[in-house]
């Protein structure tokens, strides 16, 4: 590495809360957001479940600095990620800094683009027979809406785009944005993901795949049914460390390392060897030795098989070694945001090292062998100094992130 990535900003949104404090308030006191949940058309029982909502969004702060305007007409994929965006440049102290628009980046990561507005496409077409959508159908729903829409508010000319790798989209957006700081494409990087998945449509096909719990999330627990679905976005500003240093930036943390694999095996079934594959790039990739005592934000989405998995694999990888470090599991807490999930969980991995206290695993039942691991199942004191974040994607796809302590 002859590049430090520094992280000068954080912000997000979930059905923990809007905004860093109250996100990680809550998430350390053991907090829930995941409630009994029925869509709009909630009386078709199809629409009913356990979800994490985000109740509310309070588009103040960007509606005094851009006008009314600027939320109109957007999906809430969009609306997430602006209002995180917002917060995290604001805490960056960078809005209106000339580097946005000569040397920053926009990468975001979706799994699925905006749902509600396709779904509300397709009302007009197949139930009401009309000829017909609304003409901001495309730009509103297209995947790529939020990078565009940061790039449009914030004045970003530098290369925007979104990451599409299901559950390690946001992982990946912010792995591929430390390299493209290392390799001086760009100083400045607003980086992480959104999902907004809580839909008819979206609801139903989750359902139907079978991946959902009936009654909440349990990461690693015996009797785990499945994930439970949430939504809302994580964004970072990552910087030069050179550059954040010489601005005096306030650092929360760096991101020195990330793997990211294949496992070229199966479109649903996690692969072992793949997992234990990415952990190990990003080891390399932050020169840093596995036996190492981290503190691990792992993938843990409460289902059976994947649970059983990712523990298989990070015993394999650290052997004994793992007994010194502790694994969390935050979407027992704020839900599986799928594209947005990967940035929420390093946020949050980021605020645990910074304050030396890990956030609860919620809802854990009791052992389960297949998921011997080092849980943390309170709030737990801890002086890690690195971080590894796990996210790993239908299709085989596995992204892992290592931070370090500012």
């Amino acid at each position: 590495m002859t590049v430090r990535v520094a992280v000068t900003g954080l912000g997000c949104v979930s059905g923990l809360g809007q905004g860093i404090a109250e996100t990680w308030r809550r998430a350390v006191a053991g907090e829930s957001a995941i409630v009994p949940f029925a869509l709009p058309r909630g009386e078709d029982a199809r629409a009913s479940g356990p979800a994490a909502p985000v109740h509310t969004l309070d588009a103040t702060a960007m509606e005094a600095r851009f006008g009314a305007r600027a939320m109109a007409q957007l999906d809430p994929l969009a609306r997430f990620a602006v209002v995180a965006a917002h917060e995290a440049l604001e805490d960056a102290g960078l809005i209106g800094d000339p580097v946005l628009a000569e040397r920053t980046a926009i990468l975001l990561g979706c799994g699925s683009g905006g749902n509600a507005t396709f779904e509300a496409a397709y009302r007009r077409l197949y139930e009401r027979h009309q000829a017909k959508v609304h003409p901001q159908t495309i730009p509103a729903a297209m995947a790529s809406a939020p990078a565009s829409q940061l790039s449009m508010l914030f004045g970003v000319r530098g290369p925007a785009m979104v990451l599409a790798s299901a559950c390690a989209s946001s992982a990946h957006a912010l792995g591929e944005a430390m390299h493209m700081i290392r390799a001086g494409r760009v100083e400045v990087a607003v980086a992480g993901g959104a999902e907004a998945c809580l839909t008819l449509g979206s609801w139903v096909a989750w359902a139907s795949l079978g991946a959902m719990a009936g009654d909440t999330c349990r990461p690693f627990s015996a009797g785990r049914q499945g994930l439970v679905l949430g939504e809302g976005a994580a964004v970072l500003v990552l910087e030069a460390w050179d550059r954040a240093v010489a601005r005096g930036a306030l650092i929360h943390g760096e991101l020195v390392g990330y793997g990211a694999t294949s496992d070229a095996a199966h479109l649903t079934v996690p692969d072992q060897a793949g997992i234990e594959s990415a952990i190990r790039a990003a080891h390399r990739d932050a020169c840093l030795a596995s036996d190492a005592p981290v503190l691990i934000s792992s993938h843990g989405t409460g289902t059976r098989l994947n649970d059983a998995t990712e523990a298989a694999a990070l015993r394999a990888v650290y052997g004994e070694a793992l007994r010194a470090s502790l694994v969390i599991a935050t979407k027992s807490a704020h839900g599986h945001l799928i594209g947005g999930s990967g940035a929420l969980e390093f946020v949050l991995g980021l605020k645990a090292l910074a304050t030396g206290v890990a956030p609860p695993i919620l809802n854990h039942l009791t052992h389960d062998p297949a998921c011997d691991l080092p849980l943390a199942l309170k709030p737990t004191s801890i002086a890690y100094e690195h971080l590894v974040s796990n996210s790993f994607a239908f299709g085989g796809l596995n992204a892992v992130l290592i931070g370090r302590r500012a």
